[in-house]
């Protein structure tokens, strides 16, 4: 939608944006703004009702090119996040418009909300900031000579006060954490290899001067015995690592790191299992959970910086076919002693997973692990593409988990955990299986199986974001495809820690 987004403190706007809440006037403060009475009167129209993301435009209002009056929807039970909905239309209309500077005084309306429910002017500038940015991605990097590119403009923004601004800038600084995951998500699998993507985890370390980022391939793997991304990877071509990425604050280096991990299949063919008919198709996308985590790192590094060590290791192979491919069959033992005997090549991210939550556990000494992937077709068949599911029997994350989806809007639903659940994965021969021969509790299983890598005591969530790390149509602030799911969640939950 534009090429930029900044905050500009100087200068004249051509567009005035005031809110309206659903089926009222204009508050007095806002009315303050209408010296030539152009926006009262547009509130007369039919469509001015005030109805959320509604856009009502008035050219050659009060010294502007044009005004408009968004629709904030229903003064009760009214949320922040639903600026980003605001941001997302407000956003749409402008660029229809080619505006180059917009004038947000959106702030005089929610003065009036009710003091449990208001939206401070940081907080609404945030999120203004989140859906103009979000709704700013493009990916067109890999058009060539057929295709015409439309020319995007550049949008300065202005507002109503210094606290607004500056949440808008720390919005458009989450938003760009989620940009670069959708990226990297949209990126094509003979570009995005995980070598590819480790170097791209080296230039954002070496860009925010905070993090520091080092790659185990070839022997290295073999040296910390990462079972599960030798034996996934190592029918292909593009060979497997893990990326290791830690941010250093200047404050609370002592302090335990939070670790991430993140599954970053670059392609998933299912290996021997194969895909069959349309199954491959889309497959990037399984290193999602990988793409939210280097997406979140950008954020922790260069916005929110928190006082506290973060690391995320994003655990990266391709699943491909040839006379090196594990089977079946095969009976792999971990770092950590535990066996698995593989029962199906399609259930390989969990193999990687595996080598990442047993490194967190011993290597890093963390507060806390999170987890994120997309591990199972059964969590979509169970949530849909609202929430994420979340296994977690720690309270005190959990609570946190739960209250940064919420602000994040990237929201989770917890499922369970059970002794039963885990005994559904033993082995006749080893200690697990890799995938249980019962369908039921799918996604429960593969959770399930990640406990057995989790060290007792080690405090531990798992996402499971299979349903919502893409989007099938443009909603409000977002176009169809990759979601970038779990990087402001991420972030946002570092924040609270």
């Amino acid at each position: 939608m534009f090429e930029s987004i900044r905050v500009a403190s100087k200068g004249k706007a051509s567009v005035l944006i005031v809110g309206q809440f659903k089926d009222e006037g204009l508050n007095t403060e806002t009315k303050a703004l209408d010296t030539d009475g152009s926006l009262v009167k547009a509130t007369k129209r039919a469509d001015a009702n005030g109805a959320l993301g509604s856009v009502v435009e008035v050219h050659g209002s009060n010294g502007y090119e044009r005004a408009m009056i968004v629709g904030l929807g229903s003064r009760s039970g009214f949320e922040a996040g639903s600026l980003r909905k605001v941001a997302g239309k407000t956003g749409r209309a402008l660029a229809k418009a080619k505006a180059t500077s917009v004038n947000f005084q959106i702030c005089k309306a929610l003065k009036k909300l009710n003091k449990t429910d208001a939206v401070d002017p940081f907080t609404a500038g945030a999120m203004i900031g989140e859906g103009l940015g979000m709704l700013s991605w493009s990916f067109d990097s890999l058009r060539g000579t057929a295709t015409d590119v439309a020319t995007q403009t550049k949008l300065a923004v202005r507002s109503c006060c210094n606290p607004f601004n500056d949440g808008v800038e720390r919005g458009l600084g989450f938003a760009e954490g989620t940009n670069i995951a959708r990226t990297l998500s949209q990126t094509p699998p003979n570009i995005a290899t995980p070598m590819w993507i480790a170097n791209e985890a080296k230039k954002m370390a070496r860009k925010s001067g905070n993090m520091k980022c080092t790659i185990f391939s070839g022997k290295k793997l073999e040296e910390e015995r990462l079972v599960g991304h030798i034996n996934v990877g190592k029918a292909s071509e593009n060979k497997p690592c893990m990326i290791r990425l830690e941010y250093t604050p200047a404050r609370g280096k002592s302090k335990k790191p939070i670790v991430l991990v993140g599954k970053t299949m670059s392609y998933d063919s299912g290996g021997l299992s194969i895909k069959v008919g349309g199954g491959m198709r889309g497959m990037k996308r399984d290193k999602d959970g990988g793409c939210g985590v280097f997406g979140a790192m950008h954020i922790i590094a260069n916005v929110i910086k928190p006082n506290r060590p973060v690391v995320a290791l994003l655990v990266s192979a391709e699943n491909s076919i040839s006379d090196e491919a594990y089977r079946p069959d095969d009976v792999l033992t971990f770092r950590n002693g535990v066996t698995v005997e593989v029962t199906n090549t399609d259930a390989e991210g969990r193999l990687v997973l595996a080598d990442g939550l047993i490194w967190a556990c011993e290597k890093e000494n963390p507060e806390y692990v999170v987890d994120i992937a997309t591990l199972t077709g059964g969590i979509v068949t169970a949530l849909g593409a609202v929430y994420g599911g979340m296994w977690c029997d720690d309270a005190e994350l959990r609570a946190k988990v739960e209250a940064a989806g919420e602000n994040s809007g990237e929201i989770v639903w917890r499922m369970p955990h059970h002794a039963d659940y885990n005994a559904m994965m033993k082995s006749p021969i080893a200690d697990i299986v890799n995938s249980s021969a019962v369908r039921g509790a799918h996604p429960i299983q593969g959770a399930a199986f990640l406990t057995y890598f989790v060290e007792e005591g080690v405090k531990w969530a798992h996402l499971d974001i299979a349903g919502v790390h893409a989007i099938g149509k443009d909603s409000e602030f977002m176009c169809a495809g990759p979601s970038g799911f779990g990087a402001r969640l991420l972030a946002d939950l570092i924040e609270r820690s």
